[in-house]
């Protein structure tokens, strides 16, 4: 006789309750005609004040976000804009749509994070920008580099897609650089299903921004129809920012769940050689996706962990490809911790529901792998 197969245990999913039900029927029900925009702009003040800052636009994603930041800085052909070498796609994508270089820094070995040192060294006459992501929720070194950025003349921008809830000494990540963006994807901490949105407390660019994310008509335009300049569509919509404002009305909730999860891992995997997402003093992690990096010496086995996982219907998620061993971007030998950190490297299942029991069969199969190389 067959054993049962264990329930499922996702490696994310969204946290999803009556009131992101409610908000969304009354959007479809009555978001149309003059209140299309009703719920857009409600998300977007609500997340205004979430952040602290000056303006947002909701887009249809993070993505989107980032292209139209850029867009409105002017990046284009020609220009570099430096990141780290370990980030999603995603991040590195509008780079390349809009015509301009990115170029790969290796990463902190501590917070995975593009390494302000190799940033300085990196910079040239053609630096446009520095793109800071905060990977995983874990947080850029931002003083050091909004320095590097003030005394180059060069915008930082904040990809903070993963790092709702995560504060760096007493301001919110994605409200520290010239423009931040964040990510509402069915994986992430608040979710609108699809969707993003694009932050900044410079006047001058959100205008810009604005008028490219409507066609490149603005706003004082008169005339109707008439846009000034080729622009973009990554509006979001209005049933999406429904989901968005029961979600943001939730977000303390919401990133304390992600706390307890991370914290009830940490504990329990504590003594085995491995770290897991820092917290440096002064700042707090959002802690969107847990995970484990063994040390270089325990002999880990990646494929043999994901393995157990798969046997035991457990979803594991492996760290970010550097963007370097991909096709489609020049090779970095140099880069020893982007290189080094993907196969030693476990994103831990991580919704905000996870209950005790399905958390210890996770942290099983954690301590048997470690415990065959003992």
């Amino acid at each position: 006789m067959n054993a049962p197969v264990a329930s499922r245990i996702h490696y994310t999913k969204p946290s999803i309750t009556a009131r992101e039900v409610e908000y969304a029927t009354d959007a479809a029900a009555t978001g149309w005609g003059e209140r299309c925009y009703d719920y857009i702009h409600r998300f977007e003040a609500l997340f205004r004040t979430h952040l602290g800052v000056r303006h947002a636009i909701a887009t249809s994603s993070g993505t989107g976000a980032l292209h139209l930041g850029m867009a409105g800085l002017g990046i284009g052909p020609g220009d570099e804009v430096i990141l780290g070498d370990i980030n999603w796609i995603a991040s590195v994508a509008p780079v390349v749509h809009l015509g301009a270089t990115p170029v790969l820094v290796d990463v902190d070995p501590t917070s995975w994070c593009l390494d302000p040192a190799r940033v300085e060294e990196a910079i040239t006459p053609r630096t446009r920008a520095i793109l800071a992501v905060h990977l995983y929720g874990n947080l850029c070194d931002l003083d050091v580099l909004l320095d590097i950025g003030r005394r180059h003349g060069i915008p930082v921008i904040e990809d903070a897609a993963e790092a709702i809830g995560s504060v760096w000494h007493g301001r919110r990540a994605g409200s520290l650089g010239r423009f931040g963006a964040f990510s509402f994807h069915g994986t992430k901490t608040i979710t609108t299903g699809e969707g993003g949105i694009f932050v900044t407390d410079d006047d001058a660019l959100y205008e810009r921004v604005l008028t490219l994310s409507n066609h490149g008509r603005a706003r004082h335009e008169t005339r109707q129809f008439w846009p000034e300049a080729i622009g973009y569509k990554y509006k979001m919509s209005n049933a999406q920012a429904a989901i968005g404002c029961a979600q943001l009305e939730r977000v303390d909730e919401l990133v304390a769940g992600k706390r307890r999860v991370f914290e009830y891992y940490r504990t329990r995997l504590a003594g085995l050689p491995l770290v897991m997402n820092p917290e440096p003093v002064g700042t707090t992690n959002g802690f969107w996706m847990p995970t484990i990096v063994a040390d270089p010496d325990s002999g880990f086995d990646r494929e043999a962990l994901l393995a157990r996982f798969r046997a035991d219907n457990v979803d594991g998620r492996v760290f970010f490809w550097p963007l370097s061993s991909l096709p489609m971007f020049d090779p970095h030998p140099a880069h020893h911790v982007s290189l080094g950190l993907p196969p030693r490297a476990v994103n831990l299942p991580s919704y905000h529901d996870l209950t005790d029991a399905e958390m210890d069969r996770v942290i099983a199969h954690v301590a048997a792998v470690f415990g065959q190389l003992a």
